[in-house]
């Protein structure tokens, strides 16, 4: 099977950019210039350089779902019947708003979602009419993230 990506080789100077910019992606293209010693058009060619190897794409802002009033994050394991589409089940599962990712997974789990609710009543009114009542899915299987210790991007 071929990979899906190129892997790319990054020099120091790229990883010191990539670094600043994975702290705080609103720093300013010139302060890392002065940070790194190069120019800021040099900064701005090697992040061209970098978004045409698919090695970074954009930059966004991160909510935070406690001030939105979603106070439970869970994590759901989907059994799906042997006859299920996969795909349609995953075309249902886009529809639902609260789910926040979705993985085709390996071991008991045909599909394992990250979703947030309000809270624990939210949760089970998603799980029993929401995820539950798609067509395929044989049962559902529930984790409750209480707190969160480790939220990091790959090691640069």
């Amino acid at each position: 099977m071929k990979p899906k990506h190129k892997t790319i080789t990054l020099d120091g100077i790229d990883k010191k950019i990539l670094r600043a910019l994975t702290t705080d992606a609103r720093t300013p293209i010139l302060e890392i210039a002065r940070n790194v010693g190069i120019s800021g058009a040099a900064i701005h060619q090697r992040l061209r350089k970098l978004e045409k190897s698919k090695l970074i794409s954009g930059s966004k802002f991160i909510l935070n779902h406690e001030v939105l009033g979603y106070s439970t994050l869970a994590f759901v394991g989907i059994y799906l019947d042997k006859t299920a589409n996969t795909d349609d089940v995953v075309r249902a599962l886009k529809r639902v708003p609260e789910i926040l990712e979705c993985h085709y997974t390996t071991g008991n789990y045909s599909l394992f979602v990250k979703l947030l609710s309000i809270d624990n009543a939210h949760l089970m009114h998603l799980l029993s009419h929401k995820l539950q009542s798609i067509s395929g899915v044989q049962r559902t299987e529930s984790l409750i993230s209480l707190d969160q210790q480790i939220n990091r991007q790959v090691h640069i």
